[in-house]
């Protein structure tokens, strides 16, 4: 069944448990479409796993569109979600909108903005053009710098207000998700509580309306580093070592091609 922006919200209100993972390209969308995921995120991580950059800061909107537009091939029932890099909407409200469209354009049917009260007017204007937003709250990677690395976020009175606050303006805004990053447990169980939108939970606990991992670190494909809420469910780096190993020595050896791969 073909999942939209109403049926997530209703599953929150079904209280049934939302599936996300990152993805970056075709053939993987085919096999979390297939395995029945309900959101791919085509996420500024691809810098880091994809493209080897340091961080997602220098990635660009034609990256995102590029991998956006092989995600949405790939899928026929998820709803596929687009990240919006760094500097794609800080700028100014009308390039926000231009470059949040041209996400759509390319086949994502919803974006994703990092940041909380402050990013509200924008998210506003984005629903009122049409384009469903998702929030993202906490730990804010593109933020980096500010909040001086990667750390849990909402640990303080003063932080855990915040971050209440923010997830009621998304909701308001007309935010129809808010992903909830490093933030503890009590925390994240207690904004699922007080908002009437999903909430994705990053390394937020157990109590998330839902969960979102990058594909590459559940999968054992990323080996340069491991956060703690990341569950490893295959190592494949090792597997397809092997294979491509044993591929050289074949070639090698002349052992491929082998008969039943000849043309006669």
């Amino acid at each position: 069944m073909k999942i939209t922006v109403p049926s997530i919200l209703e599953k929150k209100q079904r209280k049934e448990k939302i599936t996300m993972l990152t993805c970056y390209d075709y053939s993987t969308a085919l096999i979390l479409d297939r395995a029945g995921i309900d959101m791919m995120l085509v996420g500024d991580s691809a810098g880091v796993v994809f493209s080897g950059y340091e961080n997602t800061l220098p990635v660009s909107v034609d990256e995102i569109l590029y991998h956006t537009r092989a995600v949405s091939r790939g899928r026929k029932n998820a709803l596929v979600v687009a990240d919006m890099p760094f500097l794609s909407y800080q700028v100014s409200v009308e390039e926000a909108v231009k470059n949040c469209g041209l996400m759509l354009k390319a086949g994502a049917e919803a974006v994703k903005l990092e940041g909380g009260v402050e990013i509200c007017d924008l998210v506003n204007k984005l629903f009122l053009s049409g384009i469903p937003v998702m929030g993202h709250i906490g730990l804010t990677p593109q933020s980096v710098n500010v909040l001086g690395g990667y750390k849990v976020q909402g640990k303080t009175e003063e932080t855990r207000k915040k971050l209440i606050e923010s997830a009621r303006a998304l909701e308001s805004a007309g935010a129809f998700s808010v992903v909830l990053e490093c933030v503890p447990e009590e925390l994240s169980k207690e904004i699922t509580e007080i908002i009437d939108i999903p909430t994705i939970g990053i390394g937020a606990g157990r109590f998330t309306d839902g969960q979102v991992l990058v594909i590459n670190d559940i999968l054992g494909l990323f080996e340069g580093f491991r956060p703690k809420f990341v569950k490893r469910y295959i190592d494949l780096a090792p597997v397809i070592e092997k294979a491509v190993k044993d591929y050289i020595d074949e070639v090698k050896e002349g052992k491929f091609p082998a008969e039943e791969n000849i043309f006669k």
